[in-house]
């Protein structure tokens, strides 16, 4: 069996360079991929934590976040792909400055 530390290092390490990824890429796709890397992240914690008791509690949260993190993801590609056809670019400093005309 493996330790749960294990399973908290991959995390962290998940979990920092998803963090990395939204805040240092102006690709609005790549902020997408650091995002479901945090929620990946998070699923891990969930299940690890989860092996430890005799109810299925992490791992039936765990599914939620799945569910959660792919409605998410079909929205925020939708947003992208509208912004894309209006601008003709994903960099995140142009559609800051997005404004009806």
């Amino acid at each position: 069996m493996i330790p749960i530390d294990y399973y908290i290092i991959v995390s962290i390490l998940l979990f920092s360079i998803g963090t990395a990824i939204v805040f240092t890429r102006r690709n609005i796709l790549y902020v997408l991929m650091g995002i479901e890397l945090i929620f990946n992240a998070a699923n891990i914690n969930l299940v690890a934590f989860g092996q430890f008791e005799p109810y299925l509690n992490g791992q039936l949260f765990s599914m939620l976040v799945i569910t959660v993190a792919a409605a998410e993801s079909v929205v925020a590609l939708a947003i992208i792909i509208v912004l894309f056809k209006k601008l003709n670019t994903v960099d995140l400093s142009e559609i800051k400055n997005l404004k009806e005309k």
